[in-house]
């Protein structure tokens, strides 16, 4: 559904207009949101089956003291759209006499996705935004426009396979994956054509990986390439993401020596 900014309650004889940049807010009195942590900074990352649920922490100012959050909503920031629901309750941990850290926890399940829009769902992930509206114990409130934008991205799968196994030293080793992505209308993973994917090798005792080639993934998202064995390792493919897409790193592969 598209989201609407709420209405303010009519009959407010001081009512106060900002325009910010990126953001626009009103509401009556001395109260202020000052800072928003979505996730607790991190991405959001929604699958094909498994409900999510993440907090929206919200620092919230009056000289009275800080009461609730009224109205939480988010949703995408260049189309309108959002699936992602509050729950209605928020808690609040006061830091000092005049301001409060407010927590609000929002859930999707991706059972509800595709009937939230009458668009292809999928184009719903990307960057998002928050807007809240804010109570002080004193009746003032603020209504916040574009308080934190942060990402909703679509869950990732990345596969490795290396063949033969075990391989002799010198011989060429194939590496084999697979790079698919969460569909939000069918709820399926579906292959991620068209990616830079990264083939990286760990020898046998070493603590890190290190990046040893490039590869793009053709159809069905498939991933292959060859490489020339020197020593025993692992080998793992590891995708950094797009704006709508999850980074994911593949399990590693270990290859022994004949």
């Amino acid at each position: 559904m598209r989201h609407r900014m709420p209405a303010v309650a009519g009959g407010v004889a001081a009512l106060t207009l900002l325009t910010a940049t990126g953001a626009h807010a009103e509401g009556r009195g001395d109260i202020r949101v000052t800072n928003t942590v979505v996730n607790r900074g991190s991405n959001v990352i929604i699958g094909v089956a498994k409900t999510v649920r993440y907090p929206i922490a919200i620092t919230v100012k009056d000289d009275s003291g800080v009461k609730k959050i009224t109205d939480l909503s988010t949703f995408n920031r260049s189309n309108g759209y959002g699936f992602i629901t509050w729950d209605g309750d928020s808690s609040c941990v006061k830091k000092s006499a005049t301001t409060s850290v407010c927590t609000g926890t929002m859930t999707v399940d991706p059972g509800w996705i595709a009937d939230s829009d009458d668009i292809d769902s999928n184009k719903v992930a990307g960057v998002w935004q928050v807007n809240a509206t804010v109570k002080a114990n004193d009746g003032d409130y603020w209504i916040s426009d574009d308080i934190a934008e942060y990402k909703v991205k679509r869950a990732s799968k990345l596969t490795t396979d290396a063949t033969p196994e075990p391989v002799a030293k010198g011989a060429r080793l194939t590496i084999n994956g697979k790079l698919s992505r969460a569909d939000w209308e069918d709820l399926k993973y579906h292959g991620f054509t068209g990616q830079d994917v990264r083939l990286q090798y760990r020898p046998a005792g070493a603590a890190h990986y290190s990046t040893v080639k490039t590869v793009r993934t053709g159809d069905a998202g498939k991933l292959t390439t060859k490489v020339t064995v020197t020593s025993a390792g692992s080998w793992r493919w590891y995708f950094p993401g797009t704006t709508t897409t999850a980074r994911i790193v593949s399990a590693g592969d270990a290859v022994t020596l004949k």
